[in-house]
This record gives C-alpha cells, structure tokens and sequence, in this order.
C-alpha cells in the first residue's frame, strides 16, 4: 500500500499556491486534491461550494468506475472526466497514478480553459508530491496493523472475572 502523504507547513504553502494559481488563470471556484481512495490531500477555494469528503468519495469511484469502462475498450483509462450541471460543473483529472484532482467551476469560465491550466496545475502537484515520497514524509498503513485485542494501560484496570 503507498504512503498517504503527510504535508508539512511549507508543503501547504507550496501546494496552496499552485492551487490558487490554478483556480486564478481557470477562474473556477474550488479544486481538491485526492488520493484514489477518495481521500483529501488538499482544497484551496470557496469550500461553501459543496460538501468535500463526500464528493472525494464519490469522484475517487467515479474514476475507479470509468477505468474499468476504458478497459473494456483497450484503454488504460480515461484521465479526465467532465459532469456539466446547469449551473456547476465538474471536471476531474489524473495528476498520477495514485492522485486525482478534481475542479468546480460555473458559468463564467468554460471546461476547455479548465482543462488547459489543469494540465500545468496537476503537473505541479504531481513533482511535489512525488517529492514527498522521496524525502519519506508520509506514513503507511497495512490491514496487519489492526489488532482486536483489547488495549490496557496503567491507569484503567483490566476487567476481572465476577466471583
């Protein structure tokens, strides 16, 4: 299992900053940063604009729905998908094989100016996640790491058997 990254202040500062550049040059209204797992690594923008965990989760399925549909056609997937609502609009993209980074925009910007400086943007948070790996920041998490067994420490009494 890879590592889920764990940001230091200046990764925020870096991250935010592509990030809002990014929103700036595409005039849109909020862009998240996930893992595939559906899990936020990062969001810069107007964040009364939707509920974010819940659309993490669901853009991480998405994707994961239409990489098997790309399959099945002989791709390897698709690495941007776009929803058009009739006010909002969402467009997600591949920043690597293991983050997506997905955009809300509305009328005053267009999906082709979305996508273009989405391209730049996504590269960015690509080299400095990638960067994050090298330097091991981050931590692992393996299914072998959960235990059942009851914890006790010094300062609660383990149960005792009723005489």
């Amino acid at each position: 299992m890879n590592a889920i990254p764990v940001l230091t202040i200046d990764d925020v500062a870096t991250l935010d900053g592509v990030l809002a550049d990014f929103l700036k040059k595409a005039e849109a209204e909020l862009t998240v940063v996930i893992d595939r797992g559906g899990n936020v690594i990062s969001q810069y923008g107007d964040m009364t604009v939707m509920d974010v965990t819940i659309i993490a989760a669901l853009a991480a399925g998405s994707f994961a729905a239409t990489r098997e549909l790309a399959r099945r056609i002989g791709e390897i997937e698709f690495n941007a998908l776009y929803h058009q609502g009739n006010g909002s609009h969402i467009f997600m993209n591949s920043v690597d094989e293991e983050t997506i980074m997905i955009t809300v925009f509305g009328p005053r910007t267009t999906v082709g100016l979305v996508r273009f400086y989405s391209t730049g943007a996504a590269q960015q948070v690509a080299l400095l996640l990638k960067g994050l790996q090298k330097t091991n920041h981050g931590f692992t998490f393996e299914a072998s790491d959960i235990s059942t067994a009851p914890i006790f420490t010094d300062s609660v009494p383990a149960p005792t058997a009723p005489s």
